[in-house]
């Protein structure tokens, strides 16, 4: 597993990865133009052995809020943000990487970034569901998810999204119908407190299957790894669901047509 969106948010680079394609432009350029990266990136991941990206951003682009999202999103309007999405989901399994949908239940209206402060938004349910969710709703059967660090007064002003039992087993869970694999944000952001094995017990407790825990020290991720349990239950049930589900590697796959044609879409869209 890599966090791998391409654009801004991409782990390997050039000169030895193909850097990918902001979701900004794939969503401007469109469906094909987004099935084609996700291809060409799945590509790159799948050479190397791996198998499941962090990608992609179902979050909307919402105006005036912080850029932590911005070109990251695949576009302001829901339709298109699912559409396009999808698309880019379906262009990396054809490349043998499975998809993981981020940032549930919608990242979008914040104006801070969780890296720095734990991030909130008071923006009424109604509005949240009828915009921020639809994506997560319309691409509910891929088979990971990750949560926000993000708290939503309006369902739990006490919790963020990862840490949350109301935000997991009622939103997440329930109105998204998502049963997916639910790994929670990175627990060394900034956003949430106490020691790293408490933010994987509460994580754990409010309903993730597992914990992301990224660019820390080995005594660090020993204690986490010491204080969170095996797999079991329905967490082993969804992680095995989706490790069978994985898809091989297309073999025959043009990948210089493929360049081509997607840098033909996205100069005809620029």
């Amino acid at each position: 597993m890599i966090d791998q969106e391409g654009g801004r948010v991409a782990r390997l680079r050039e000169p030895h990865w193909w850097p990918g394609v902001p979701a900004e432009k794939l969503g401007v350029a469109g469906d094909r133009a987004s099935y084609l990266a996700g291809h060409l990136l799945a590509d790159d991941m799948a050479a190397m052995g791996i198998d499941v990206v962090c990608a992609p951003c179902l979050d909307l682009r919402v105006a005036g809020m912080h850029d932590v999202i911005g070109d990251r999103a695949f576009g302001y309007d829901p339709q298109i943000v699912a559409s396009t999405a999808r698309s880019y989901c379906v262009g990396l399994a054809a490349g043998g990487v499975q998809p993981m949908i981020k940032h549930m239940p919608g990242h979008g209206r914040v104006a801070a970034d969780p890296h720095d402060v734990l991030p909130s938004t008071d923006v009424p349910l109604d509005l949240l569901r009828g915009e921020d969710f639809k994506p997560f709703q319309a691409l509910r059967d891929i088979p990971w998810g990750m949560t926000a660090h993000v708290v939503y007064k309006a369902i739990d002003a006490d919790w963020p999204a990862t840490q949350s039992a109301a935000v997991i087993g009622d939103v997440i869970r329930g109105e998204l119908g998502f049963d997916g694999v639910l790994t929670s944000d990175a627990i060394d952001m900034n956003a949430l407190s106490g020691s790293h094995e408490e933010r994987a017990r509460l994580s754990l407790g409010a309903g993730c299957d597992v914990v992301m825990h990224c660019n820390q020290p080995l005594v660090t991720r020993r204690a986490v790894a010491e204080a969170v349990p095996e797999l079991a239950g329905d967490a082993l049930r969804r992680v095995s669901a989706a490790a069978a589900n994985r898809s091989a590697r297309d073999n025959s796959f043009d990948r210089a047509a493929a360049m081509f044609e997607l840098q033909d879409l996205l100069d005809m869209s620029a």
